[in-house]
């Protein structure tokens, strides 16, 4: 049976109705909870602290129902590293000890794998840090070769020993950098700002076409750009020359940074020539030249004439020698007044010849091969020698030929496949060095 309802009735119900429904909506929930936690969280790798916020929302269906409550913040426990630097005389097993773990400790963990003997090879300069547990258990050992690199020894699951590599890349800013040369390049470039390293990398860029004890003349000039290296804000290091000018005599040279699609970096000419030759001019570097190629020089010990095939260059006794050019070492003996000798055999024509030597640097023997300016031996007056210097001779088919004037071949310059690749990838040295040596021209003049 079927009820009817007045009109009116009808009318009142709906308005209760839309009445309840807005008081419903107008009226402030407490089911949602908003609200924003700052959580300091100390981040231990690097001392530093970093604020982060979190927005949390709690929804609850129920008004009865128990309220849930935030999780207490979990904070990271602060590992506890013993840390030593390595110093000269220290061995392995002293630094274990010094951390208060035995050598049953430390051979546990060189045999955990055939890699952990890395650590084994420390150097003076270096550290090694040591993890303990609570129950004074050796966890993990860092060796830090150095500020980008670490070497870490992790003990896994099954307690065994595991090694892997950390490195850390650095920022890199672009430098710039110009001098004028009133006496020496090594003066000039610490004027520039630029330290010993540099000043020897670009001498060794140009030393194929400039001879820096004979041609260098007062108002040379260099300017070139460089890395410079950073880590969390500090300068780590300088980096590479990326291009560099130097103008010699008033003939002007320039060089810029090229990374071959092999990895190997070389430096070029900007038309993409390569700035390396087949030899070095001077296998010492700042030396002076005591005596020429001189077919009729009289003998400082024997006091009378003798052709002089080779130049001599006086240093101070243990400076490094190094190969002027890459080839296999065919003698590294005494060798009659040469005294102490290294000859190096280059292809099939070339010879030259280091004397009066020290010593022989480490792993220099008969039949190693050896790399350009790769150090062979040191300064010494082993032989006929009134004083320590090298007497150094190149020839060509056994004929001697002066190492200042012979004319020296060039390595390959950058295929013509590659060029495209080579402008694309030097440009923009080339423009960042001829735009910093406007600007500082600009600025000197203001």
């Amino acid at each position: 049976m079927t009820h009817s309802f007045p009109k009116k009735h009808i009318f009142a119900a709906a308005f209760i109705g839309t009445l309840l429904i807005i008081v419903l909506a107008l009226s402030p929930s407490t089911n949602v909870n908003a609200t924003r936690i700052p959580i300091e969280i100390e981040l231990l790798n690097n001392d530093t602290s970093a604020k982060i916020e979190t927005s949390q929302t709690e929804q609850q269906t129920d008004r009865s129902a128990t309220p849930k409550t935030i999780p207490p913040i979990v904070t990271t426990t602060i590992e506890n590293w013993n840390t030593f630097s390595i110093k000269s005389g220290d061995t392995l097993s002293d630094l274990f000890l010094k951390a208060g773990l035995n050598d049953k400790i430390m051979y546990r963990v060189l045999y955990d794998h055939p890699d952990n003997k890395t650590l084994t090879r420390i150097f003076p300069g270096e550290k090694i840090a040591f993890l303990t547990s609570d129950n004074n258990e050796i966890d993990k050992i860092e060796l830090v070769r150095s500020p980008v690199e670490s070497v870490l020894f992790s003990k896994n699951d099954n307690g065994k020993f595991s090694h892997s590599i950390v490195t850390r890349k650095p920022d890199i800013h672009v430098s710039y950098s110009e001098g004028t040369i009133d006496s020496s390049l090594f003066l000039a470039g610490q004027k520039a700002g630029l330290s010993e390293s540099q000043i020897m990398e670009l001498a060794n860029i140009f030393g194929w076409d400039i001879d820096f004890i004979l041609d260098i003349r007062e108002g040379d000039k260099f300017n070139l750009i460089y890395e410079e290296l950073y880590l969390d804000g500090d300068k780590y290091k300088n980096g590479r020359i990326l291009a560099a000018n130097f103008t010699n005599r008033g003939k002007a040279f320039s060089a810029v940074l090229y990374e071959e699609e092999n990895g190997e970096s070389n430096y070029f000419t900007p038309d993409g020539e390569s700035m390396r030759k087949a030899f070095i001019r001077t296998p010492v570097d700042f030396a002076r030249i005591s005596s020429h190629f001189n077919l009729k020089r009289k003998h400082p010990i024997l006091h009378k004439i003798r052709a002089h095939k080779g130049t001599d260059y006086a240093a101070s006794y243990g400076t490094p020698i190094k190969a002027t050019g890459d080839g296999k070492i065919i003698n590294a003996r005494n060798k009659g007044g040469y005294g102490r000798a290294v000859i190096i055999q280059h292809g099939n024509k070339i010879t030259t010849l280091y004397a009066h030597l020290s010593k022989y640097a480490r792993g220099i023997k008969e039949g190693k091969r050896v790399k350009q300016g790769q150090v062979i031996g040191y300064i010494g007056s082993s032989g006929l020698a009134s004083g320590p210097h090298l007497h150094y001779e190149f020839r060509v088919n056994g004929v001697h030929k002066n190492p200042l004037k012979v004319k020296l071949p060039h390595a390959k310059p950058v295929s013509k496949s590659q060029l495209a690749r080579f402008r694309l990838y030097t440009d923009k040295y080339l423009a960042q060095l001829s735009t910093f040596s406007e600007s500082y021209q600009l600025a000197a003049n203001q």
